[in-house]
């Protein structure tokens, strides 16, 4: 292949998304999103480097909690509010839980981790949050 007059080479979502590392993630395309250039999961070759890079085991507590706070900001509005911890329980549970649940559950987790009080999550709420949760750095990766 010759990319002499195309240099920006850019890899399409549908590849992303079907690698074994990311096929199985139910946050594939919000990942691939929030680490392209374009938004929408096109990834440069700088794009797919930062992305595992930041997902590697060895990527320090506050970059992954910075990139879980973009991932949970489906919206993005710079805030994860009932509708981002409804999409991302949904996701995690595989929607498995029931109306009722998931609302109970995002209600404690603005409760509990909502700092200010103004029913959204912060980058700092997010970052006091995941300090609690010694898991994190654990869970948060991509063996590769």
């Amino acid at each position: 292949m010759d990319y002499t007059d195309q240099p920006d080479v850019r890899l399409p979502y549908e590849l992303i998304g079907s690698m074994p590392e990311l096929k199985d993630n139910p946050f594939r395309k919000r990942i691939a999103e929030v680490f392209s250039e374009d938004g929408e999961g096109n990834m440069t070759l700088d794009d797919f480097l930062d992305m595992f890079s930041v997902l590697s085991e060895m990527a320090p507590r506050d970059l992954k909690a910075y990139y879980a706070f973009k991932i949970y900001d489906f919206n993005n509005d710079d805030f994860i509010c009932k509708s981002d911890l409804e999409k991302t329980l949904n996701k995690l549970t595989r929607n498995e839980l029931t109306e009722d649940e998931v609302r109970m559950v995002c209600e404690k987790v603005i409760d509990e981790a909502d700092l200010d009080n103004d029913g959204r999550l912060s980058l700092e709420d997010f970052q006091n949050m995941i300090v609690r949760a010694p898991d994190f750095l654990s869970t948060f990766h991509i063996r590769i």
